[in-house]
């Protein structure tokens, strides 16, 4: 069950703003709006000499929209200096399955300032319109304006589905625009599928701290959106004959930012991103310290791949946030994660636990990291890591 207004009745007198014990009704283009804090404690309905607002359960809710006006699948298309971000790859080739399950369009979001020239990457990847917004204002990220871009083209052209990477800039801005068009937003995708039989979104993301997989619908409401992690899609192949449209969007900022880039640093450490590395080579607390880091350094370098951590080492101030993988860091999904001296937590392990071939090495035979391993190594790494360097140079020659 909700609680509802009914727009045609609605004068906009007010009274059910006041009569609203929880401050859940405010005024939007000059009518009530019920907000997500209702408790649905009937107050309004009460209070509402119009009669313009009702008890109603969301199949009706649902029928009132009328969800068949909303068509095609969008991606927004996270750029970084002007260049396609992975993720965005990814999500177009995972986005073309979904617009051909749907025999339906798919469509990219494009925003940032000087990237006119790349909106044909995104064509020659799977999309077959590009939406546009190529700004000065637009060359850092924002929550306000990326958001007021994509809500007001949402609100225009109706997406039946809207996808996004799972990256900080996803995180930050696509919760915004759901609460905006009053959907729903299911966070961390490993998994997308349309059901053969109501033509929803299957929307699939670890529960539980990775226990359990949870597949989530959006029934009632449009568009359905979520944010996929990064490197769990495989991406699309290109095709420069592909041929599609491109639609300039005009940016008008409308009021004051809340917030503005003042200046980006680089950390010079991070020499390799994890999430794009191939091999990850990572360390916990049981390698004992930050001087120790340098061992696995010489070994990722060895290997052409990337140091990650734990949240334990990280805390320990060992290595930079950057490089923490699990829950509160990087969802990784290499080709090879050499974990060592980690035990297993289950907070880091769903964030690599996707990785094709994990090796793990610790002295502690009942440490929960074999649990995940495909290969495990009962030793000390202190021992065993020089040994794989020295082996591994003598096989590079």
């Amino acid at each position: 069950m909700s609680v509802r207004v009914i727009p045609e009745k609605c004068t906009a007198c007010e009274t059910c703003v006041t009569a609203c014990p929880f401050a859940a009704i405010e005024m939007r283009d000059g009518k009530a709006f019920i907000t997500e804090a209702c408790t649905m404690c009937g107050a309004c309905i009460e209070a509402c000499e119009f009669k313009a607002i009702e008890r109603t359960s969301e199949e009706a809710v649902a029928a009132a929209k009328d969800l068949s006006a909303y068509k095609g699948v969008w991606v927004f298309a996270e750029q970084h200096k002007g260049s396609v971000s992975s993720v965005a790859i990814e999500l177009l080739g995972e986005g073309r399955k979904l617009a051909d399950k749907k025999n339906t369009k798919l469509s990219a979001v494009f925003i940032g300032h000087g990237i006119r020239e790349k909106a044909k990457v995104l064509i020659a990847y799977g999309a077959d319109i590009v939406y546009i917004a190529d700004d000065p204002a637009l060359k850092d990220f924002n929550d306000d304006s990326y958001a007021a871009i994509l809500t007001t083209l949402a609100k225009q052209h109706k997406p039946e589905i809207i996808l996004a990477g799972a990256t900080a800039i996803g995180r930050s801005f696509f919760p915004k625009v759901a609460s905006a068009l009053y959907t729903g937003l299911t966070a961390d995708c490993t998994a997308l599928d349309i059901d053969a039989e109501t033509g929803h979104l299957h929307q699939t993301r670890p529960a539980f701290g990775g226990n359990i997989m949870a597949t989530i619908v959006t029934p009632n409401h449009r568009p359905q959106m979520a944010t996929v992690r990064h490197k769990v899609m495989k991406p699309a192949p290109r095709d420069d004959s592909r041929t599609g449209d491109i639609i300039e969007v005009k940016y008008t900022q409308s009021g004051d930012l809340r917030t503005k880039v003042i200046k980006t640093i680089e950390e010079l450490g991070e020499t390799v991103n994890i999430c794009e590395a191939d091999i990850i080579v990572a360390g916990g607390r049981g390698l004992g310290g930050a001087k120790n880091f340098q061992l696995l350094e010489e070994l990722a370098k060895v290997l052409g791949g990337a140091v990650a951590a734990t949240r334990g080492a990280v805390d320990e101030g060992w290595i930079p946030y950057s490089h923490q993988v699990g829950q509160t860091g990087k969802t990784v999904c290499p080709k090879l994660y050499i974990a060592c001296g980690i035990s297993g937590a289950i907070q880091h392990v769903a964030g690599m636990q996707s990785s094709e071939v994990i090796v793990a090495i610790n002295k502690d035979p009942d440490a929960p990291i074999f649990n995940v391993a495909t290969y495990g190594i009962v030793g000390d790494v202190h021992e065993v890591v020089p040994i794989m360097i020295k082996k591994l140079r003598e096989l590079r020659g």
